[in-house]
């Protein structure tokens, strides 16, 4: 639950050697270990997003109602929230390297059981595998990206958050040309990405045991922490939780709900709806770069209050325009709503210098939790009163943007 580059197909795209990622750099920005980490974010994300791009043919394959869809991206997503920040805790005291690519064998193994699953039930447990796997990925990864950063987090961050939102943009454009055609059982070839994913994951776990002791020191030692009570910190905390809420509910609304939505209203075909899911995930993607570096140059706190509060206009007109401007909204509600994670994420490091890991997966996770009741909430509300009534419901979410207000200026009394 994250400049652009085009998305690179599995087959082809480079794998950072063993030198460039494993071997241990000066202090400074690790490009090569961003990178590799970033592409192991893009496979993981990929792999994770095939799950909510075969939804119709869950639906139509297992006679599922919206609720049982939503029971499902619930089950993945509290997977994947509750176990990140006890995951963060743990590894902010005793750091695990290698858990890396272990937790990648999660969702390897949770792929080939949604490529056989018999049943409804068993769907759920390889919904569960995966967000398993996501919930070990995500805090050690991104304490990666933060060491590798030099000093420059929020660039580091976006960069590590492109490559996931790349590849959750790639996932339904994969399975509307493979799994659609081919049925849910080619959903196992995809564990090759997985496979391929450890074996990057395996030279950054290596860079990570050899540069921890160095780069992974405690930041409220190396960087000085921001001096706010813990009654601001826990504040300032709660408005980030307010924003992420607004964020993530809305984002699954699109993620788990507009095939539906576009077949319901214009009546599109599967793979054509799958196309416009790419196309929406894609400008996710694109938006998600923008946030950190902007976050580097002119505050978070601004980026954070733009990107959230600033869609409002367009998920306002949404639900009542046709199918191109449809197409188009969903571009720019993509690529503004994007930019804010990593600049929140940043932030609240920020906030709380020295729990790198329990700040990462408090946010991936909670960013996924909502994800999950989101979709189980808003598929209740698609069986009882109709996808469209889902979108226009969920347009006012943005404005909850306004809270951004109450942030206190954590780059201002750092200078200070």
């Amino acid at each position: 639950m994250s400049a652009q580059i085009e998305p690179m197909p599995v087959a082809s795209a480079p794998v950072p050697s063993a030198s460039a990622v494993a071997a241990p750099v000066a202090e400074g920005t690790a490009f090569g270990v961003i990178g590799g980490i970033s592409f192991a974010h893009f496979l993981n994300d990929m792999m994770q997003s095939l799950i909510l791009a075969i939804y119709p043919i869950l639906k139509t394959g297992f006679h599922l109602s919206f609720g049982q869809i939503g029971i499902i991206t619930l089950t993945y997503q509290v997977t994947a929230s509750l176990l990140q920040p006890v995951v963060g805790m743990v590894t902010d005291r005793r750091p695990m390297p290698y858990s890396l690519p272990i937790g990648m064998g999660f969702t390897l193994v949770g792929l080939l059981l949604l490529a056989v699953a018999p049943t409804y039930g068993v769907l759920l447990v390889a919904a569960g595998l995966v967000g398993t796997g996501s919930s070990v990925f995500h805090p050690e990864s991104s304490r990666v990206a933060r060491m590798a950063s030099g000093g420059r987090h929020g660039l580091a961050q976006s960069l590590f958050q492109l490559g996931g939102n790349a590849g959750s943009s790639v996932g339904p454009l994969l399975a509307a040309w493979f799994i659609v055609p081919h049925g849910r059982g080619s959903v196992a070839w995809f564990s090759l990405a997985a496979l391929l994913a450890i074996v990057v994951l395996l030279q950054i776990s290596r860079w990570y045991a050899l540069n921890h002791a160095t780069r992974g020191v405690s930041r409220k030692q190396r960087e000085g922490g921001v001096v706010l009570s813990r009654g601001k910190v826990a504040f300032a905390l709660s408005v980030l939780g307010v924003l992420v809420f607004s964020k993530y509910f809305y984002l699954t609304s699109l993620s788990s709900y507009y095939t539906f939505y576009l077949i319901h209203r214009f009546g599109v075909s599967v793979p054509s709806a799958q196309t416009y899911l790419f196309v929406f995930l894609f400008s996710v993607a694109a938006g998600s770069v923008i946030g950190g570096p902007v976050g580097d140059r002119i505050g978070r706190k601004y980026v954070i209050w733009i990107s959230i509060l600033g869609v409002a206009p367009f998920t306002l007109l949404l639900p009542h325009v046709g199918l191109f401007a449809t197409a188009a909204l969903s571009v720019v509600i993509g690529l503004v709503l994007a930019s804010a994670f990593s600049a929140i994420l940043v932030y609240a490091q920020e906030l709380v210098p020295g729990r790198v890991g329990m700040i990462s997966g408090l946010f991936f996770g909670f960013a996924f939790g909502m994800g999950g009741i989101g979709a189980a909430l808003l598929g209740r509300l698609a069986d009882s009163h109709g996808i469209d009534f889902v979108y226009q419901l969920c347009a006012y979410l943005p404005l909850i943007g306004i809270f951004a207000l109450f942030l206190p200026d954590v780059e201002r009394r750092r200078k200070a």
